[in-house]
C-alpha cells in the first residue's frame, strides 16, 4: 500500500550518517544521492531524508512515528544499537510489546532531528 516515505532533515550529511548506520541491521543501504535528499533501501529508495534547514526540531508530542519491518528480533536488537551509537535517542528499549490483538517486539528510537522511527517483527513465540 505505501511505496515510500520521507522524513526532513536539518542537516543532511549528519543525518545521512545516522540512517547508514542505523537502516543498515534492517539491510537498507544508500541508494540514491541527491544534493537535498537521499533514499535508502534495499532494491530501490523506500525510505528517504529530505533537507529542510529551517526545519525546528519535531516535537516529541507529535505523534508522528515510522515503523521499519524487521526479519528477526536481533535485527531489532542491532537497529536500537546501531541508531543509539549513531547519535540517536531511545524511545523505547527492544522487547516484546503484548496487545490484545497481537503480540510483537519492537524498538523506538528518535533521529538527530527527533523523527521517531521504529523497528518491528512478530516473532513466532
Amino acid at each position: 500500500m505505501i511505496d515510500h516515505i520521507s522524513v526532513g532533515v536539518s542537516d543532511l550529511e549528519r543525518a545521512a550518517r545516522f540512517y547508514e548506520a542505523t537502516l543498515a541491521s534492517l539491510g537498507l543501504t544508500r541508494l540514491v544521492t541527491r544534493p537535498r535528499t537521499v533514499g535508502f533501501g534495499k532494491a530501490y529508495p523506500e525510505f528517504w531524508i529530505n533537507l529542510r534547514e529551517a526545519m525546528p526540531p519535531v516535537a516529541p508530542e507529535s505523534g508522528v512515528h515510522i515503523c521499519l519491518r524487521a526479519r528477526t528480533t536481533a535485527e531489532v536488537d542491532a537497529f536500537h544499537a546501531a541508531a543509539l551509537s549513531a547519535g540517536g535517542g531511545s524511545d523505547g528499549a527492544p522487547g516484546i510489546r503484548p496487545h490484545d490483538r497481537v503480540r510483537y517486539y519492537a524498538a523506538f528510537v528518535v533521529d538527530p532531528d527527533g523523527n521517531r522511527i521504529e523497528a518491528v517483527t512478530f516473532p513466532a513465540e
